[in-house]
């Protein structure tokens, strides 16, 4: 079955178009647009080792997915010959909040719950819904899959995910820790495991996903037990943009120092902190070691505050599960930059971690044990996939229809 995954941002789409069935899978085509709704927008389409890219106008993400679907008919860059072909269309959703909590078949009931949730996520969820309606309205046959970023972090106890405010708003507003990046923990968190010839639902595992966007999950005997990001995806780790962890003292303190209303300090914590609040003009993880080779002060303390905040999770995480088996690097950081795994996990023998540094130093995006034989924990550097994910939950959702 061929299965046309959508990743639907604010103003832009990332896609993958997969053949898949029970024995296995394959990509054959894959992209991005950017810049939806702008006067211009780009378009990248990647197919057999090949790349088309165009700039053109994308003003809605109806446009966008109509020209997807025109680019996988293409007859230069095409690799398929009728849109009957594509099975069926499964979707990242962000938020699912407490009433989703697995992959779901997308039907008007689903719609309608995911509109009482865009409170919850209102930078998200109506760009995810966009998507299905426009792959509604250009292919009305095909049936659709969602597969929400919150749902393997709904296995949380209450002790993880209450907040310590008035239970008040909980009850009202359903104010907790949610947690993000879903998909790819649970990904990594199974096929690392895997990979190293355990079954994840009798180890206990720390996944770091890190990137521009951050965050760790501990996952005990297969289930998401703690996660770094909360209500939102600010919560937890210093990120590119984001501050990850504040005193909410601080917020209060620089609100009224500046003047600023709830809006602008929305924009202060999601887009103008972590990284590159810090250096000034680096959200780069390998801008920021660049600078710090080379004196930059600020740069070396953006460095430093990543590791130190990453470390302190890991610890934490060992502490919540009363240890660990396996750790888990992905994610952009976490799958490339050797340069930023090496001082995160070194000085870490309290917990049986010891690392081989060579290995460490050596991969960029494959999996690979970079742990001594002799450590008691198993490190792993494990390519995230949650383009296919979706396609497996969206493939294993509608075969059986």
């Amino acid at each position: 079955m061929k299965i046309l995954v959508l990743n639907c941002g604010s103003s832009s789409i990332k896609y993958q178009l997969f053949d898949i069935d029970d024995n296995g899978h394959s990509v054959l085509a894959k992209g991005l647009l950017e810049r939806i709704g702008l006067e211009m927008g780009e378009f990248t389409h990647k197919w057999n080792g090949e790349k088309h890219y165009e700039q053109l106008p994308i003003p809605n993400h109806t446009v966008g997915i109509s020209i997807v679907l025109n680019a996988l008919l293409d007859e230069n860059h095409g690799v398929i010959k009728s849109l009957d072909e594509i099975g069926a269309v499964g979707h990242r959703l962000v938020h699912g909040g407490e009433k989703f909590t697995k992959s779901v078949l997308i039907d008007n009931s689903v719609m309608e719950l995911m509109e009482e949730l865009i409170d919850l996520a209102p930078l998200h969820n109506p760009a995810c819904m966009a998507g299905v309606k426009a792959v509604t309205e250009l292919l009305p046959n095909v049936k659709q899959g969602g597969c929400f970023d919150t749902a393997f972090h709904s296995t949380m106890k209450p002790e993880a995910y209450l907040y310590p405010i008035p239970y008040e708003y909980y009850d009202k507003y359903r104010v907790r820790r949610y947690g993000f990046h879903g998909t790819s923990h649970k990904f990594v968190a199974e096929n690392a495991a895997k990979f190293v010839g355990k079954d994840w639902n009798d180890q206990k595992i720390i996944t770091c996903h890190l990137g521009s966007g951050a965050s760790i999950a501990a996952v005990q005997n297969g289930k998401s037990v703690d996660t770094s990001m909360g209500f939102t995806p600010v919560e937890g780790l210093m990120m590119g943009s984001r501050t990850g962890d504040l005193d909410l003292g601080v917020f209060m303190y620089i609100a009224e120092k500046e003047g600023y209303d709830l809006k602008q300090m929305n924009t202060l914590v999601n887009k103008k902190s972590g990284l590159i609040g810090i250096t000034g003009d680096k959200q780069d993880m390998r801008d920021v070691r660049a600078g710090k080779e080379a004196g930059d002060e600020r740069a070396t303390y953006a460095f430093d505050m990543f590791k130190h905040r990453v470390k302190k999770y890991i610890g934490a995480y060992a502490a919540v599960m009363n240890g660990v088996d396996i750790i888990v690097m992905t994610g952009g950081i976490g799958e490339n930059a050797w340069f930023m795994r090496g001082p995160i996990l070194e000085n870490m023998e309290y917990l049986g971690v010891k690392i081989d540094m060579e290995a460490n130093n050596a991969t960029m995006g494959e999996a690979r044990i970079i742990s001594t034989p002799d450590s008691k924990v198993t490190v792993v550097v494990f390519p995230t996939d949650e383009e296919y994910m979706i396609a497996k939950d969206t493939y294993d959702i509608v075969k059986g229809l």
